[in-house]
C-alpha cells in the first residue's frame, strides 16, 4: 500500500475541500465505509487517548523504580540464576546493589531512585507496576511483544488495534502517530498495522525542523490545483464504480483524505511558537528547539488536544551504546534518564493542569529489565532480564500514588501479582472502553486479537 508520505511526494498537489467531499461521496456510492470513522466502544471508556512512552534497550528496574533493600544488604554474595545471556540453566552469579540511592516522594511515599528526581514529584498520579514479565530477553522479540503482543510473528501494533477499534475524532490527522528520532529494535513493525487496514498504521514523525516533510501543497496556484483535483476526482469515480466494497481500497482512499487534512492541520499542531516560556521550561525545552524528548512530549500534548487517538514516544533507537542497553556500564543510565526525566514530569503536570490527565492514559515501559547480578562481582554493567521488571501507568482511570505487584527480595523474579505483557495490553484496551477478547480481526481463517489467547485486565490498579 502507498504510504501517506509516498503519496504526498508523488502527488503534484494536495487535495482541496471540493475533492475531499467528492471522494467521500464516491465512497458512499460505492458502499464503502470510512475505516477511521469514530466507533462506539464496547463499554464506557475511562480514557479517550493513549500516550505510550517507550525507553529502548532495557531499563534497569532495580536502579530506577524497584527498591530492593535486601539486594543492598546482600551485595557481593553469590546467587544461582536460572537464566543468563538468553540461555536457561543454573549459573552462579554475584548480586550487585543499585548504583543509585532511592528516596520517598509525594504523599504516597513512593520510592524512586535519584535518576528520576523530577518524575518523583509527580508520582502521586502514577501507578507503578513492579511485577512485569515478558516472554523473551532478546531485544527484537521483547520489543515486538511490548508493541504487538507477539514475540514470533509480525502482528498489528497496539496503536493500530486502538485505531481499528475506535477510529478517530479528527479526520485531519492520523489516529496513530509515533514521535521518534529512530526506530527501536524490531523497526517499523512496532507501529505497523500488518493485516489490519493500512490506514491504522502509525505515522512516524521524526523530530527536527520539518517533522512531516512534503505536507505542504506544491500546486502553483489554487486554480491549477482545482484542475488537478477535478481530473483526479474523475479517475476516482471510475475506479470506485467498478469495484464492490474493498477494505484495501477503502483504506487507501481514506489515507489520501487524511493527507489532505494534514496539509491544513499538521503545520499548526507542530508550531510551538505560541507556547509560553513557562510551558517550555516545564518540558525542559529551550525556545526554538525542534528535537529532544521534551519536544516530543510537548508535541504529543498538542496532538492529543487535537484528537489523535494513540501517540507513542520513543526516546532512542536501536543503535548500540546510545540506548538503555547498559551491558558495559550503568553510567549510561544517567545520561538517558536526564534526557527524559523533566519532559515526562512536565507532560504529566501539563496534562493535569489543563484538565486532560483524567481522560489521557499515559503508559511508560521498556522491553525488559536488567539483571540484579553479574558473573563478575565488581562489573559496572548489567545484562538483559525479562523475568521481572518495572512499568507504570498514569491518568485515564488509573489509581495514582500506588505500587502494584512486587519482585522477590533481590529483584530476580516476581514476588506477587505478576503482570504479563498481555495483561498490560488488556488493561490499556479496557481503559479505552475495549474488551480485549472482543476486539478481533479475521485473517487467514482465524480471529486474531492483540492479546492472542491470553491476558487479563489488572482491575486492582483501576480507580
Amino acid at each position: 500500500m502507498t504510504s501517506r508520505r509516498e503519496f504526498l511526494q508523488r502527488a503534484s498537489g494536495g487535495f482541496g475541500s471540493v475533492a475531499l467531499a467528492g471522494l467521500m461521496a464516491e465512497q458512499a456510492q460505492a458502499g464503502l465505509s470510512d475505516p477511521l470513522s469514530p466507533k462506539q466502544p464496547h463499554f464506557t471508556p475511562r480514557a479517550d487517548r493513549v500516550i505510550f512512552l517507550y525507553s529502548t534497550g532495557g531499563v534497569s528496574h532495580v536502579d530506577t523504580f524497584d527498591h530492593k533493600p535486601q539486594l543492598i544488604k546482600d551485595h557481593g554474595k553469590s546467587v544461582t540464576a536460572s537464566r543468563w545471556l538468553n540461555k536457561p540453566g543454573a549459573f552462579d552469579r554475584y548480586l550487585i546493589r543499585p548504583h543509585w540511592d532511592f528516596r520517598k516522594y509525594g504523599q504516597s511515599g513512593m520510592l524512586v531512585s535519584d535518576l528520576f528526581p523530577q518524575f518523583g514529584k509527580v508520582v502521586d498520579d502514577v501507578c507503578m507496576i513492579n511485577s512485569m514479565v515478558c516472554d523473551s530477553d532478546g531485544h527484537d522479540k521483547a520489543t515486538l511483544a511490548a508493541h504487538t503482543g507477539s514475540i514470533q510473528f509480525p502482528r498489528p501494533s497496539h496503536g493500530a488495534w486502538v485505531s481499528y477499534g475506535l477510529g478517530t475524532v479528527n479526520s485531519n490527522l492520523p489516529s496513530f502517530m509515533v514521535l521518534a528520532p529512530a526506530a527501536p529494535y524490531a523497526g517499523a513493525q512496532t507501529w505497523g498495522s500488518d493485516f489490519l487496514p493500512g490506514c491504522h498504521q502509525g505515522t512516524h514523525v521524526i523530530p527536527g525542523p520539518e517533522p512531516l516533510p512534503n505536507v505542504r501543497s506544491l500546486s502553483a496556484s489554487q486554480d491549477f490545483q482545482k484542475m488537478e483535483l477535478e481530473l483526479r476526482g474523475g479517475f476516482n469515480r471510475r475506479h470506485l464504480a467498478s469495484r464492490t466494497a474493498d477494505q484495501a481500497l477503502d483504506a487507501r482512499v481514506r489515507s489520501f483524505e487524511t493527507a489532505f487534512g494534514m496539509q491544513r492541520e499538521a503545520p499548526e499542531a507542530f508550531d510551538l511558537s505560541q507556547e509560553t516560556e513557562a510551558t517550555l521550561q516545564m518540558y525542559g525545552m529551550e525556545k526554538g528547539a525542534t528535537s529532544g524528548f521534551g519536544w516530543q512530549c510537548l508535541v504529543a500534548r498538542r496532538l492529543a488536544e487535537r484528537g489523535v487517538r494513540f501517540l507513542e514516544l520513543i526516546d532512542t533507537g536501536s543503535n548500540s551504546g546510545q540506548n538503555w542497553d547498559s551491558h558495559g556500564t550503568m553510567k549510561d543510565h544517567e545520561r538517558l534518564a536526564k534526557a527524559v526525566d523533566q519532559p515526562i514530569a512536565g507532560l504529566l503536570s501539563d496534562l493535569k493542569q489543563r484538565g486532560m490527565l483524567d481522560r489521557t492514559l499515559v503508559v511508560w515501559t521498556t522491553e525488559f529489565g536488567r539483571t540484579p547480578f553479574h558473573q563478575q562481582a565488581d562489573h559496572p554493567g548489567r545484562e538483559h532480564h525479562n523475568l521481572v521488571y518495572s512499568s507504570w501507568m498514569a491518568g485515564g482511570g488509573v489509581r495514582g500514588g500506588t505500587v502494584y505487584g512486587t519482585s522477590d527480595e533481590h529483584g530476580i523474579g516476581p514476588g506477587s501479582d505478576p503482570v504479563h505483557t498481555h495483561d498490560l495490553h488488556a488493561t490499556i484496551l479496557h481503559l479505552m472502553g475495549l474488551d480485549h477478547e472482543r476486539l478481533t480481526f479475521r485473517f487467514a481463517g482465524r480471529d486474531f486479537r492483540l492479546t492472542d489467547v491470553a491476558g487479563k485486565v489488572v482491575t486492582q490498579i483501576l480507580s
